[in-house]
């Protein structure tokens, strides 16, 4: 082995530069493998140790659990009286302490109002249809039942609802449903029951699933986020959609933009927010498509930069990061201006985030955000100008996080029955959350409308 003293001056010059280059690639691996949900656009489930919180800002108590000062107060809203199945009432005839006559007091009842589920809390109906022979001819023939009973079959229309409820917003699986319903409901039911009532439930609702599929190229704001999803254990993605009154989720074995292309079109006038992810800005190129890119994926991403090890590289990044933070100062600080006060500010912020971001120092990291600056600054800020378009894709973010908890503990699907039924269930129970309705009421219509060949109700509420 050659000693490092038996080395000429330019051969130990070759040395030092080539290990400094080993040992900023090295940095730099080690900050990627360091990235987290705080850092980067990796959602907070892929945090296998969670980030620190930030400390509590200096003078500022740790805040307790529960209810806070200045907090207004909740109560629970009692049952209005055609709600009361019975009411008991209790009464003193004589004091307790002298014996003496009590005078009642029109309105210092005290109250408590007790809910409690019947032992049985189910009815069975047997439905029988005579069977006769003619006479005349010798044949055999049974009284019509009624289409309705002979549909529902073996489990009624509002307990196939329930069954829905706690396989689609309580995450159940076949074998939990078996087990309430044997130990609560006290009936005895199959999993192959139970697949055919969420098939028929999946049935009732594939056409306000469609008609909104079918309203979504022409909605003027649209947020898009997509998530990994499991089928019969091959890596499908689950798509999600979310407009200004509904949310729709389509699972897909593509995360490419012909998903895009296929559910919105090419003709779509509408904006598009969503995260830096290529399938979008491959759509926006190829179809002309305005977008909005998430400023808050874009924070995460400088925040990474100030991870690094390269004092130029973190400058860059506290630089552009102060610039951003201004920037939502004066979108926080909205409705304290006029106006015309916030268009002159918000424009000086978005000019000095372009300015600061596109002259960045020689660095790759830092060259890369300065590219993407150039090619797609102003679709950073495309909110300044469409009235109602939020600068951040947290909508459809939030909207996705019912799904990845359904696949955490469902483990995915196995066939395209079970896609239909998430895809469809999923829409359900997003679209009437965001609209404040409940979703048990809307299941047993939705159910009892297709049991009684009647029209199934739209999702979307009647227009005026």
């Amino acid at each position: 082995m050659v000693s490092l003293l038996d080395l000429s001056k330019e051969e130990l010059v070759a040395i030092i530069l080539d290990l400094r280059k080993r040992l900023e690639a090295l940095e730099v691996e080690v900050a990627r493998l360091r990235k987290n949900s705080s850092n980067s656009s990796k959602p907070p489930s892929s945090d296998i140790v969670k980030p620190p919180k930030p400390p509590a800002p200096s003078g500022r108590r740790k805040r307790r659990i529960g209810g806070q000062p200045g907090h207004p107060r909740h109560d629970r809203v009692v049952f209005a009286p055609d709600e009361i199945n019975r009411t008991r009432v209790y009464e003193l005839h004589r004091c307790p302490g002298c014996g003496g006559r009590l005078k009642r007091l029109a309105d210092g009842d005290r109250i408590i109002q007790q809910v409690e589920i019947v032992r049985a809390p189910v009815t069975v109906t047997e439905h029988r249809a005579r069977s006769y022979r003619c006479t005349h001819c010798g044949k055999t023939h049974d009284a019509p039942m009624p289409a309705p009973v002979v549909k529902c079959g073996l489990i009624g229309p509002n307990l196939t609802a329930i069954v829905a409820y706690l396989k689609g917003v309580c995450h159940a699986s076949f074998s939990t449903i078996r087990k309430f319903l044997r130990d609560v409901i006290r009936v005895t039911v199959s999993r192959g029951q139970l697949a055919k009532l969420i098939g028929k439930v999946s049935a009732a609702l594939a056409g306000p699933y469609q008609a909104l599929l079918e309203r979504l190229p022409s909605q003027d704001r649209l947020n898009v986020d997509e998530t990994g999803h499991k089928d019969n254990g091959k890596p499908w993605w689950t798509w999600c959609f979310r407009a200004e009154l509904f949310t729709l989720f389509k699972i897909d074995s593509s995360r490419g933009s012909d998903v895009l292309l296929t559910v919105l079109g090419k003709e779509f006038d509408g904006v598009l927010g969503c995260d830096y992810f290529s399938a979008y800005r491959k759509y926006m190129k190829d179809c002309g498509i305005a977008v909005q890119f998430c400023l808050a994926h874009l924070i995460r991403e400088v925040k990474f930069l100030l991870t690094l090890t390269d004092a130029v590289t973190r400058n860059y990044a506290q630089r552009l990061l102060d610039a951003l933070r201004q920037l939502f100062r004066v979108i926080h600080r909205r409705d304290e201006t006029t106006p015309e006060r916030f268009q002159r500010a918000i424009e000086q912020a978005r000019q000095t985030v372009l300015k600061v971001g596109r002259k960045a120092p020689m660095r790759r990291q830092t060259q890369n955000l300065a590219e993407r600056f150039r090619k797609h600054g102003d679709a950073y800020f495309r909110f300044i100008t469409t009235p109602g378009l939020e600068p951040t894709n947290n909508l459809a973010e939030q909207a996705i996080r019912f799904v990845v908890i359904d696949r955490r503990i469902t483990q995915g699907t196995r066939s395209e029955t079970g896609r239909k039924w998430n895809e469809r269930i999923w829409t359900t129970i997003a679209t009437l959350t965001q609209q404040g309705r409940p979703i048990i009421a809307y299941l047993r219509d939705a159910v009892h409308a297709t049991f009684t060949n009647r029209p199934v109700p739209a999702l979307l509420p009647a227009g005026p």
